[in-house]
């Protein structure tokens, strides 16, 4: 038995509670049990340096977290100069997973950043930042179609994040602080709404795992995600609707 009593497959309840923030494009505050995350999608008027000139848009993202989030405090990235090397890999990961959601060439010369501030940290933060952040960059997407600014609609994918572990044997989703651990795999999963892999990240913590194992860790993951998309979905169909626009 989990020690909060879920069931392996069960996540977390998730809450979600969008326009948080009044001035983004797209704003999301995502809570998944006591991990809490507030995402805000920017849309700025350039593109990547290395994409100039060529209409075509840039998606990408930054995180952190708050100095307070976990049970300790840690300084702020600004108070180092620079961003720690976990949050660089995360933001990294993060901007990869939503930039598969969208036809970048429908974005025009303009650069959509997603900020992922983790305000409460108990495990799998990063998976609910992909989770928040694909909100944030829905909504921001909308706005943009409100303001008559995209070709066509360029929403391509639903992407939900889950994270995966291996405790005791068992395949487990959603762990929290305890259970991430004490886990022997962790594995980091990014969906597309039909159950397609974005990106796959896993490290053996201590043994090293076999393949039928790999395979379990998978499909505990996809069910997780799947709960994680119809969560989702909650928010931003409405919305879409109200404009006449879809998912895909």
């Amino acid at each position: 038995m989990r020690p909060d009593g879920r069931e392996p497959h069960v996540i977390r309840p998730v809450t979600i509670e969008p326009d948080f923030i009044r001035y983004p494009e797209g704003s999301v505050l995502y809570r998944a049990g006591d991990t809490v995350v507030l995402c805000n999608a920017s849309v700025l008027d350039r593109t990547a340096p290395f994409l100039r000139g060529t209409g075509e848009g840039w998606v990408t993202a930054e995180y952190a977290m708050l100095p307070r989030a976990t049970d300790t405090r840690s300084d702020r990235d600004v108070t180092r100069g620079h961003p720690s090397g976990r949050s660089q890999e995360i933001q990294r990961l993060i901007g990869r997973a939503l930039r598969a959601a969208v036809r970048r060439e429908l974005l025009g010369e303009r650069t959509l950043t997603i900020d992922c501030d983790v305000l409460q940290a108990d495990g799998s933060t990063r998976t609910a930042a992909i989770s928040g952040g694909w909100i944030a960059l829905v909504l921001a997407l909308g706005r943009m179609h409100e303001q008559g600014l995209l070709p066509a609609w360029p929403l391509v994918e639903q992407v939900a994040g889950v994270a995966v572990g291996l405790v005791g044997g068992e395949a487990r989703v959603d762990l929290d602080y305890g259970e991430d651990f004490d886990c022997d795999v962790d594995l980091n999963l990014v969906f597309t709404g039909d159950g397609r892999l974005i990106e796959v990240q896993g490290t053996a913590e201590g043994e090293a795992f076999s393949r039928t194992q790999l395979e379990a860790l998978l499909d505990v993951g996809w069910r997780a995600a799947q709960q994680v998309v119809a969560k989702q979905q909650e928010v931003v169909t409405p919305r879409l609707e109200r404009l006449g626009l879809a998912l895909p």
